[in-house]
């Protein structure tokens, strides 16, 4: 880390649609719809919005897989109307709906580790002898390859997001409620993808709580270096809030991160429209990017 100055993490680039992120690409900006997913006009108007002040991507709930089907006439209106920034799914639950997002319907895809192949959390403390938890690996690893084949058959990009709020109970169980445990949940996946040699793939670490986010993509980031890999990062705070608060724990936890030459695209999380996050994450960004290449102040 210099504070005087600003040097972006290396990482590789990925493809996400006409807007590739990582490598030499500049940060980028998004943002996520509120309007349901099967309301084709209002999540049109938002992503319109969205995209007018600026955001590089859109991302949209996708529940279902009514909801799923659905983005094909929220894209096609958008192009219609000549919008062509790439869409990202956001699933949750059900590894069906990402098969059929990533499915040339999207660009990017966006799946959390806690509750893709595991079940939803419920607090239950299990325990797993190393061949018991051996095979839950492979049981991920079985399912997760369908979504990597579809991927790469459509040039769909994809998240893993993790959130600390919704880490399995088998992370949980075997790592506890810890950095440790969110990375590892995270990293899981990522070996699958080198193993495959997958590179289209950024990941994330949110949470509610800055010094845990900020914490856990510092250990991310050493994990991934360890391993020899360099994949890009997303930014952002759970929920951050709405007006001062939202803005300032956004500036503490992400800003910490960019200060760091961390992050590849960010998304500051508001409880406002969602155009409204847009010019926030840009001055943050502007803010400590604009360092890069500053002289060296000395220290006495």
């Amino acid at each position: 880390m210099d504070i005087f100055n600003y040097h972006p993490r290396v990482s590789h680039e990925v493809q996400v649609g006409n807007r590739p992120l990582g490598g030499d690409s500049p940060l980028r900006i998004q943002s996520m719809t509120t309007a349901s997913t099967t309301d084709t006009e209002a999540c049109v108007e938002q992503c319109k919005r969205i995209m007018d002040a600026g955001g590089d991507y859109v991302r949209l709930t996708t529940q279902g897989t009514i909801e799923a089907e659905n983005l094909r006439n929220i894209k096609a209106a958008l192009r219609a109307a000549g919008y062509d920034r790439p869409l990202v799914a956001d699933v949750h639950f059900n590894p069906r709906v990402a098969d059929v997002a990533a499915g040339g319907i999207v660009e990017k895809v966006r799946i959390n580790p806690g509750n893709y192949v595991d079940p939803a959390r419920q607090f239950k403390h299990l325990e797993y002898t190393d061949e018991e938890y051996a095979a839950e690996l492979r049981r991920l690893e079985e399912r997760f390859l369908q979504l990597l084949a579809i991927c790469r058959q459509h040039g769909t990009a994809l998240r893993i997001g993790v959130n600390h709020g919704s880490l399995s109970d088998r992370i949980m169980c075997r790592y506890g409620d810890t950095p440790e445990g969110i990375v590892e949940s995270c990293m899981e996946f990522l070996r699958i993808c080198e193993k495959e040699h997958f590179k289209d793939v950024v990941v994330s670490i949110k949470a509610s709580n800055t010094v845990v986010m900020v914490q856990s993509v510092r250990l991310l980031c050493a994990a991934m270096e360890r391993e020899g890999m360099d994949y890009p990062l997303h930014l952002g705070v759970t929920e951050a809030g709405e007006g001062e608060d939202g803005r300032i724990k956004s500036a503490a936890g992400i800003g910490a991160l960019l200060c760091d030459g961390i992050g590849d695209t960010l998304r500051v999380s508001l409880s406002e429209p969602p155009e409204a996050e847009i010019p926030v994450a840009y001055r943050l960004a502007e803010y400590v990017v604009r360092r890069a290449g500053h002289h060296l102040i000395p220290g006495q």
